[in-house]
């Protein structure tokens, strides 16, 4: 990891989901994703997409096991992001590939859709957010299409090298080129944010605190 990239992303984790998404809407970029909840505990992750496209399973020669390849070539910068097309009925992530992403140093996944082992990637701390739990088993049910390739998660691509970030709230997807900007503006809306709650908790009326104009970040006269 580059010092730039660890910057970045200790920059990204200081901040939560509802500010960088309202710095994408700002920006005219997709906002944050809703429906992914942490499985366990109460985990923030913020990192670079390391993407897998599942698929129905066709009877056939097999493939990958799903995700492996994309495990096996994560690191301490990355996040998963497995698209499953939202499917709850079949888990798309386990324990296993909880276990081998963790001694990667992989920061978590994001699952568009169901995981089991939730016990294992709690004992060992590796942060999961996804649609759904559910006990059954991908094999005979679902393959690996593609690993590395931009990807559909609920409603934004996600391209290799983006960067995600997610927590209790839900899910922003960063494209990768606005990074930077996307960061600056986000920062911005966290601290106008905060000296709201600074006048509220001084005793200023919330009609007066939470004006619009102070909210979008502009003044009374160009609002």
């Amino acid at each position: 990891m580059t010092s730039n990239e660890s910057s970045l992303l200790d920059s990204y984790a200081a901040l939560d989901s509802a500010a960088v998404s309202d710095a994408l809407d700002a920006l005219g970029l997709a906002p944050g994703q809703p429906g992914f909840l942490p499985v366990w505990g109460h985990p923030k992750i913020a990192g670079f997409a390391v993407t897998v496209q599942l698929e129905p399973f066709v009877p056939g020669p097999s493939g990958p096991h799903i995700g492996a390849t994309a495990v096996a070539g994560a690191s301490s910068t990355d996040v998963i992001v497995v698209a499953n097309d939202g499917r709850t009925d079949v888990s798309c992530w386990g324990g296993l590939l909880s276990l081998g992403a963790s001694l990667n140093g992989v920061r978590g996944v994001v699952a568009d859709g169901a995981c089991r082992d939730v016990n294992e990637a709690r004992e060992l701390g590796f942060p999961v957010f996804a649609k759904g739990r559910i006990p059954a088993t991908a094999r005979g049910r679902l393959q690996q299409r593609s690993a590395g390739e931009p990807v559909q998660l609920g409603k934004v691509t996600v391209a290799p090298g983006d960067l995600v970030l997610a927590d209790e709230t839900g899910v922003v997807v960063v494209p990768h080129e606005h990074v930077e900007k996307v960061l600056k503006k986000a920062q911005a809306v966290a601290a106008r944010e905060q000296a709201i709650a600074a006048d509220l908790r001084s005793g200023i009326p919330l009609h007066e605190a939470m004006r619009d104009a102070r909210l979008a970040g502009t003044t009374e006269e160009n609002h």
